[in-house]
């Protein structure tokens, strides 16, 4: 089984995508990175490779998707709360992301959405713990 997670995302400016996640409050592993990749770390077993595009075409043979017409996946990460879900899709929009779509209350699940620099999607949501349960 599994025991870690590693999402590799292609990015256009490596030291941009870097400076970006860090106003978002993420941290990286130096061990990591280089001039051409850095590791984000989300969580425990849980990190993000960004790469350059030249870096990441040499993991795949397929075209890298245009974030400008296509979505290739969504990110989403569950925060511990609707005031951090809150917080952390409006650091993304000040420091350059854009949304894409209105906060959503499922009653059970807040949500809320962004893209970061290059256009990936990542929702960001809070699910009522008693909801999970039993």
């Amino acid at each position: 089984m599994a025991t870690n997670i590693f999402v590799n995302l292609p990015v256009k400016d490596l030291d941009k995508s870097i400076a970006y996640f860090r106003k978002l409050g993420f941290d990286f592993n130096p061990k990591f990175t280089d001039a051409t990749a850095t590791c984000m770390i989300v969580a425990d077993g849980i990190y993000v490779m960004l790469l350059t595009e030249a870096k990441f075409r040499e993991f795949t043979p397929k075209q890298i998707c245009d974030t400008r017409t296509s979505t290739e996946m969504l990110l989403a990460l569950s925060l511990d709360s609707r005031a951090e879900v809150d917080a952390l899709a409006e650091a993304a929009v000040a420091a350059g992301g854009t949304t894409y779509s209105d906060p959503k209350d499922y009653g059970f699940m807040y949500q809320r959405a962004f893209q970061d620099l290059d256009g990936h999607s990542w929702e960001l949501f809070h699910m009522d713990p008693s909801f999970t349960q039993g």
